[in-house]
């Protein structure tokens, strides 16, 4: 009987500290083992956000343990695995380096290969978890960071078709729940508020809504949230706002998506048509609500990564890790971290102001 590979998943690229240990069945579907996530939360509370340097030093001070209780919670010993995968990018540099040191040195230590993943393609294929997922698809993935529509073609091969141009969706939330008075992380807490308003309270702007193909803006629309924010006087009015935040995205991502769909199906010849959405917003309930509806209308099937697989975790790391292993896409032990690091690496920079679509 052929052994199965076992991988080990390091995941540092923000304020999670994450180990994960997954193994794959006799159909090729991963099986994870464990998966512990250490979250940062109550230290950058206070600040509203992340502290590069705080939540470096955090993961330092974790990582040992968190690494150590995967191990455990996986019933193998260290010398048991087969690979390490470490995320190198992107992400906050002075993090990634701490995951990433940390893969090495097991892998040095063990003589094992050592796999450096990027982190967006961990999201990309995290509905594999759960999925017996066929490419090609199309990718939705909406995080605190990143906003794109991609047309995953393998691995390690994907087409941009639409990215945001200003601000991720998870910071638009993240930014809105701020201004509402919500503590740190707020965006989960956006749609909790939200049922308690009045959706239609608020009409607020769909930046490049009839222009740029799939490619999303935020900025203006948290701007306008920011200023109705200043004049808002009780609790109903600040629900109202929250309601008519998450509409205005659930309006947003809908006209987006079907303009997604368009585009996807000029490039793909299938049976199925595929829909996948990743990255920590695909855990608000009412726009995977939306997102279903909108597929079975459109005849697509939608996946979704479980919940807990949604945000950053190191399952996922681990899975592109061990898809890498088998076909031998190896690291060198060298391999520096990448603060920057696209999918589509031969997509065109859109951030900024000036941006023309």
């Amino acid at each position: 009987m052929t052994k199965k590979p076992l991988i080990i998943g390091i995941e540092t690229s923000c304020d999670e500290t994450a180990a994960s240990v997954i193994t794959e069945d006799g159909n090729g579907i991963p099986i994870v083992l464990s998966n512990v996530i250490s979250s940062q939360i109550d230290v950058h509370k206070e600040f509203g956000g992340v502290v590069p340097e705080l939540a470096a030093r955090s993961h330092l001070e974790k990582i040992d343990l968190i690494v150590k209780k995967a191990i455990s919670d996986s019933g193998i010993k260290l010398s048991d695995i087969d690979a390490v995968a470490s995320t190198a990018g992107p992400g906050l540099i002075v993090c990634l380096s701490v995951g990433l040191s940390f893969g090495k040195a097991i892998a040095l230590s063990l003589d094992k290969p050592f796999i450096a993943i990027n982190h967006l393609e961990g999201h990309a294929l995290s509905p594999r978890l759960n999925s017996n997922l066929d490419y090609p698809y199309l990718l939705l993935l909406i995080s605190g960071g990143h906003s794109q529509f991609l047309n995953v073609k393998k691995l390690g091969q994907y087409e941009r078709l639409g990215t945001t141009i200003d601000d991720a969706l998870g910071e638009a939330f993240d930014k809105t729940a701020k201004v509402l008075g919500i503590d740190f992380p707020g965006g989960p807490q956006i749609e909790i508020l939200s049922k308690k308003g009045n959706p239609d309270k608020y009409d607020l702007p769909k930046p490049i809504f009839d222009r740029g193909g799939c490619n999303l803006s935020f900025a203006g629309l948290k701007t306008a949230v920011l200023k109705i924010a200043k004049e808002i006087k009780t609790e109903q009015e600040k629900f109202d706002l929250a309601a008519s935040f998450q509409k205005t995205i659930e309006i947003i991502l809908r006209k987006k998506t079907l303009e997604a769909f368009k585009q996807f199906e000029k490039k793909n010849r299938f049976k199925d048509k595929v829909f996948v959405v990743a990255g920590g917003v695909a855990a608000n309930k009412k726009i995977r609500s939306m997102l279903i509806n909108l597929c079975k209308e459109k005849r697509y099937k939608s996946i979704f990564p479980p919940i807990n697989f949604c945000g950053d975790n190191a399952a996922m790391i681990a899975m592109v890790g061990l898809e890498k292993f088998k076909q031998k896409q190896f690291s060198e032990l060298d391999y520096s971290a990448k603060p920057r690091w696209a999918l589509d690496e031969k997509a065109i920079f859109l951030k900024g102001a000036g941006v023309k679509l």
